[in-house]
């Protein structure tokens, strides 16, 4: 490559991303738009439930249950008066669970028989019946206790539980949102962004221009590839601070392989973007284009959402098609976890595979012929 051309080059691709405001709205204004909306607005805790409390006969015992629910964090109890209206307040999804405590509850757990107690959850969405479940059962084995201390008893259960979470022990789906958000925000930085200025040549006119001039391909690729790195680099700087200080989600990870892995995919997203590009000549197919191979498998196939292992194994094995699976891994690992250099490296080494492989499909592709 020639230095000057190659700097003239860069100097005028990095001009046009000054004069197009798009460009600096993608890099800058899109993560911090789609991290406020993921972060505040999507959550998988299952929080200020709207429950149903049913008591057929007040008692102190039913009452100091139903005290239990009205103190947790988690719901928010509703009381009625009858079951039926529970149930029409379910079919109507005004609650989403009911606890019913009938008219003998009293007196079959002062006698020492089985107080009966009913709990009906709402199906509909399968993950957070499983955790208004566990709520439930976490409120009744607290008031369990309370009411066998007071009665100067002990508790006695077969098998003793001991809970201890691993790397996000508030267990909050932010923690685990927020870092597999910046994969899927580096991706459309740099597919979207990379996937339109080959395309933009060919529409405006200029690339015949740089046809019948010395420049080769190789120097024209790099022009591309150098500001919109710089670029990239820069929205995910953005999203990283949002991250640590706006989310507060924990950074245990050091930022030697963290600048190094989000190098390696950004280098991977802007050489999608810009096969996508020299493929399509058009901008409008190119945009399109990108976001349905690049930014759609990166929100559904990377582990950003859904856990790859619950998927069949045919789609398991699409997923290593998809970079930001990759990138997902390690961001969540050096998130929560910290420096796991073997997970670290195996990531890192299909990311530079992934990057080589379209460069070189790139440079392929790439003719100084107006065809």
């Amino acid at each position: 490559m020639n230095p000057m051309r190659l700097r003239g080059l860069i100097s005028k691709e990095s001009r046009q991303i000054i004069r197009d405001p798009s460009s600096i709205g993608i890099a800058f204004f899109l993560p911090v738009l789609l991290l406020l909306i993921f972060g505040y607005g999507v959550s998988l805790d299952a929080r200020n439930v709207p429950l149903a409390i049913v008591v057929e006969k007040s008692s102190p015992q039913a009452m100091s249950l139903v005290s239990g629910f009205n103190q947790s964090d988690y719901f928010l109890p509703v009381p009625m008066r009858t079951i039926q209206e529970a149930e029409q307040a379910m079919m109507h999804r005004e609650v989403d669970g009911i606890i019913w405590l009938r008219h003998n509850f009293a007196r079959e757990m002062l006698t020492g028989g089985k107080a009966p107690i009913g709990v009906i959850v709402s199906g509909v969405d399968a993950n957070k019946a499983r955790l208004i479940e566990g709520y439930v059962t976490g409120v009744w084995f607290n008031w369990l206790q309370r009411m066998t201390k007071a009665a100067g008893k002990e508790l006695r259960i077969p098998v003793e539980v001991e809970h201890r979470v691993w790397f996000n022990a508030a267990v909050r789906s932010r923690d685990y949102l927020v870092p597999g958000l910046i994969a899927i925000i580096m991706t459309l930085i740099g597919a979207m962004l990379t996937s339109m200025v080959v395309a933009r040549e060919w529409e405006r006119g200029t690339m015949e221009a740089l046809m019948v001039t010395p420049v080769a391909m190789k120097e024209i690729i790099a022009s591309k590839i150098v500001p919109y790195f710089v670029l990239g680099m820069g929205g995910m700087l953005l999203s990283v601070l949002m991250a640590v200080f706006l989310f507060h989600v924990p950074l245990r990870g050091s930022m030697l392989p963290l600048i190094l892995s989000s190098s390696l995919f950004m280098l991977t997203a802007i050489n999608m973007g810009l096969f996508i590009s020299v493929a399509a000549k058009s901008q409008f197919v190119a945009g399109q284009i990108a976001i349905v191979i690049t930014f759609l498998p990166a929100f559904i196939l990377s582990g950003f959402v859904f856990d790859i292992r619950t998927m069949p194994v045919v789609i398991q094995w699409l997923t290593h098609l998809v970079a930001a699976r990759y990138f997902v891994d390690i961001l969540q690992t050096l998130f929560l976890a910290g420096d796991i250099w073997p997970l670290f490296l195996v990531n890192a080494a299909w990311l530079s595979a992934m990057a080589l492989v379209l460069l070189v499909i790139i440079r392929k592709k790439s003719r100084k012929l107006l065809e």
